[in-house]
C-alpha cells in the first residue's frame, strides 16, 4: 500500500545497473588497490593508449611496469622524463575521473584534469603555458585552426551550456561535445587526453558503456573527428568498435553491461 501523495522511487533500468556495477568494482578496486582487475586493466590501457596517441615513446610493458611497481626499468634505453612523468598523471587523472564520474561537468573540473595531467613537466616550468588555464597563444589541431585565446572561456561555457541543455545523453552527444572540445582545443597542450578522459566520464554518468581509443587506430579517429560535421560515421564506429573491446573486459571480469548501450 502507498500513501497518497508519496513520490514513487525512479525505477532503475539495465543501463543504470550496468553503470552503476562498473563504477562500483572501480571505485572499490581503487580503495582497496586491488591488483589484476578492472581498475588496473583500464588504468594501463588507457594511460597507454592515450599519452601513446600524443607522442609518448613509453611501451605498453613499460606503462605497466610503471603502474605496478611504481619504478622504471630503462634497459640501455633513452626515456623523455615528461612521458613518466605525464604517465603517472594520467594514472592520478583516472583516479580523479572515477572520484567524480557522477558530478555534472564543469569548466573547473576540465581544468583539474590537465593540472593533474601536466604537473611537474617542463611544460609547467613554460611561462608560456599555462597549467590548468586556458592557452595563451593560438594553436593548431591536424592542421585545423583552433578557438583564439580571447574566445576560448567565453565558447567553453557556451559548449557546456548546450551540452547540460540535453537531459539524457547519448553516445552521440558525448561524441558532439568531444569533437567541440578538440576543435575550441582550450588548452596549449594535452587536450587530447583530457578530452578522451572527460569522454569516458560522461559515459560513466550517463550509463553508457565506456571505450578506450586504440593507438593503433589513431589515424581514424583523428580522421573522425576532422570529418564529424559532414559524416559522424567515421568516429562512431571507431568508438563503438573501442566499446565492444571494452565490453569483452567487461564480460572477462564478470561485470554485467547492458547489451544496447
Amino acid at each position: 500500500m502507498i500513501p497518497d501523495g508519496v513520490t514513487k522511487p525512479e525505477k532503475e533500468t539495465t543501463s543504470q545497473r550496468t553503470s552503476s556495477s562498473l563504477l562500483a568494482h572501480l571505485k572499490e578496486e581503487k580503495h582497496s588497490r586491488r591488483k589484476g582487475g578492472i581498475y588496473q586493466k583500464l588504468q594501463i590501457e588507457m594511460t597507454f593508449n592515450s599519452n601513446h596517441m600524443e607522442g609518448s615513446q613509453l611501451t605498453h610493458e613499460q606503462t605497466r611496469y610503471i603502474y605496478e611497481t611504481n619504478t622504471i626499468s630503462l634497459e640501455n634505453t633513452i626515456l623523455q622524463v615528461d612521458d613518466i612523468v605525464e604517465t603517472v598523471n594520467h594514472f592520478r587523472c583516472i583516479d580523479l575521473m572515477i572520484d567524480r564520474a557522477t558530478f555534472t561537468l564543469s569548466e573547473a573540473f576540465i581544468k583539474q584534469l590537465h593540472a593533474t595531467l601536466k604537473t611537474g613537466t617542463s611544460d609547467s616550468r613554460k611561462d608560456w603555458i599555462g597549467i590548468g588555464a586556458y592557452k595563451k597563444l593560438p594553436n593548431e589541431v591536424g592542421g585545423l585552426e583552433t578557438v583564439p585565446p580571447e574566445q576560448v572561456a567565453e565558447q567553453m561555457q557556451a559548449l557546456l551550456a548546450s551540452y547540460h541543455s540535453i537531459e539524457e545523453k547519448t553516445l552521440e552527444d558525448i561524441l558532439d561535445f568531444h569533437v567541440h572540445f578538440e576543435l575550441i582545443h582550450p588548452f596549449q597542450d594535452g587536450n587530447g587526453r583530457v578530452g578522451r578522459l572527460i569522454m569516458f566520464k560522461e559515459c560513466l554518468r550517463s550509463n553508457i558503456t565506456p571505450f578506450i581509443i586504440p593507438d593503433d587506430m589513431k589515424l581514424y579517429y583523428y580522421r573522425g573527428l576532422s570529418e564529424w560535421k559532414r559524416e559522424k560515421g567515421f568516429l562512431s564506429d571507431i568508438c563503438l568498435a573501442a566499446q565492444d573491446t571494452f565490453k569483452h573486459y567487461l564480460e572477462y571480469f564478470r561485470i554485467p553491461y547492458d547489451t544496447k548501450s
